[in-house]
């Protein structure tokens, strides 16, 4: 993420806000980049006031975190939606996020996918270019795979994100969360994996709605900062 000739080494450390299963201020207090849920698998406009504010104090840096309508199955069931209508969901979500940062002295910075539509979009082309139509000109995070092919293709920013608390399978694909072992709960395991991924990513992700969500977070904070990691919002 560094700028041409800069020998820092950059990276941004991102996690799930305003689902209402977390404590986001004290996540706010950790991580540099918010991917906020925008009503449609959970939140609401008082949330997104709240998450929005509190990062707009701590210069935090706010996504619209996109889902399906989902809000019973948390965004994480498979649904089929029509293109045009998935469009219209996504511009919805990412419009009423837009206004309510702006009130409250940020901006959305960047797009984010939540759940089954961020895996969806991985190998859906008409899927994902539904979400690219309906997000304007948003720069994309995500891992490689159709969305951010489609939008380095449309020139838009991109930036790639690895998970330190999931395991991956042999594809470099995330494990299914009903696997065994699909989420990592030791400290020790994922800020080891969160070095690891450092050198290749853009940024790291830290989900919000594990239990142990905030040390994990600072654990992995502290971990980057003593091998010399500049942390850095998207």
């Amino acid at each position: 993420m560094g700028e041409p000739g800069d020998q820092q080494r950059v990276v941004d450390l991102n996690a799930d806000l305003g689902e209402e299963v977390t404590d986001d201020v004290a996540l706010l207090g950790v991580v540099t980049s918010a991917n906020v849920a925008c009503g449609y698998h959970a939140g609401s406009a008082a949330i997104m006031r709240a998450v929005c504010a509190e990062a707009a104090r701590r210069g935090v840096s706010v996504g619209a975190q996109v889902s399906y309508a989902d809000r019973e199955g948390f965004g994480r069931r498979r649904t089929d939606v029509e293109g045009q209508v998935l469009r219209e969901q996504v511009a919805d979500q990412v419009g009423v996020l837009g206004e309510i940062a702006l009130a409250e002295g940020t901006q959305v910075r960047y797009l984010k996918p939540h759940g089954a539509l961020y895996h969806r979009v991985l190998d859906d082309v008409e899927q994902a270019g539904a979400v690219l139509a309906g997000s304007g000109a948003l720069p994309v995070l995500g891992m490689d795979g159709v969305l951010l092919a489609l939008a380095a293709d449309a020139g838009r920013g991109v930036w790639h994100e690895g998970f330190p608390d999931r395991a991956y399978d042999e594809t470099g694909r995330l494990v299914a969360r009903d696997r065994l072992r699909a989420v990592l709960d030791d400290p020790g395991a994922i800020t080891e994996q969160a070095l690891a991924m450092a050198p290749r990513v853009d940024s790291l992700c830290l989900h919000g709605d594990e239990p142990g969500a905030v040390a994990n977070a600072h654990a992995v904070r502290r971990a980057l900062e003593a091998a010399g990691w500049v942390l850095r919002g998207l």
